[in-house]
């Protein structure tokens, strides 16, 4: 079984998220929201529907903590229940329990460099 099928979402800190997201509105494109941006796709030959969020934090958001770092990469998985008990076989960090809501399945765990990394099993969307 897959283990990362790809990137769900990059999250970073920032002084000013308001600023930073009229930013890249004015002078990237980027449609952006009071949450960020959201970049839907469809999975190469096939009808399932994706997207990639995109999400500037205040710089005092305790949402990336124990992390200390500015960023936190979320990860597309098949089978959030598989993976994080492989992931415990072999001793990784898991920081809270799995999360489930309308927007899917959610777990944090840490990597070896100490950064927070969201695992996130998508609902399945068809197009």
């Amino acid at each position: 079984m897959k283990r990362v099928t790809g990137i769900g979402g990059v999250f970073f800190k920032t002084t000013d998220p308001k600023q930073t997201k009229e930013w890249y509105g004015k002078h990237l494109g980027i449609d952006v929201t009071d949450y960020g941006a959201n970049f839907e796709w469809r999975e190469l030959n096939s009808d399932i529907k994706g997207s990639t969020a995109w999400s500037p934090f205040k710089q005092d958001t305790k949402y990336l903590d124990p992390s200390k770092k500015e960023f936190m990469i979320n990860y597309r998985v098949e089978n959030l229940e598989w993976l994080v008990g492989e992931l415990k076989k072999e001793g990784v960090t898991i920081c809270d329990a799995i999360d489930a809501s309308e927007y899917g399945k959610f777990v944090h765990i840490m990597d070896n460099d100490g950064n927070k990394i969201e695992l996130w099993e998508a609902p399945i969307e068809k197009v």
